[in-house]
């Protein structure tokens, strides 16, 4: 028997390799009814000065409400997932398209990455 395949729910990558991923590994505490569960995923964040994977918990509202920020996500706007429960991710769109990503974990780190997404990687 395999286990869930993870799913990639942010992928962005700049050219000089500053990346931050939010990756879905699976369900928090199996065996909880779907819908009612808890999904556990690792925010990757990869520059020249870190290299983090960090653990966020996400309940099916936590998804629901940024993937309306996200849709909604544009010049002088952010996208912010966590916080209430731990890390916090925010995605800010500039007026002239850079993206700035703040990644927050009160125990460990908070970092800023910047990235340009190439032409058409921002699909909604």
């Amino acid at each position: 028997m395999t286990g869930p395949v993870p799913m990639d729910l942010i992928h962005l990558a700049g050219p000089d390799g500053d990346r931050c991923i939010v990756r879905v590994t699976g369900r928090f505490q199996p065996g909880v009814l779907t819908g009612h569960d808890i999904l556990h995923a690792d925010v990757l964040a990869s520059a020249s000065f870190v290299d983090a994977r960090l653990d966020l918990y996400l309940f099916q509202h936590d998804l629901e409400s940024w993937e309306q920020q996200l849709s909604n996500l544009g010049p002088s706007q952010t996208a912010s997932i966590g916080g209430e429960r731990g890390l916090s991710l925010d995605i800010h769109m500039h007026e002239d398209g850079w993206l700035s990503i703040q990644v927050s974990d009160p125990d460990r780190l908070t970092t800023v990455l910047g990235t340009r997404p190439q032409a058409g990687r921002l699909d909604r």
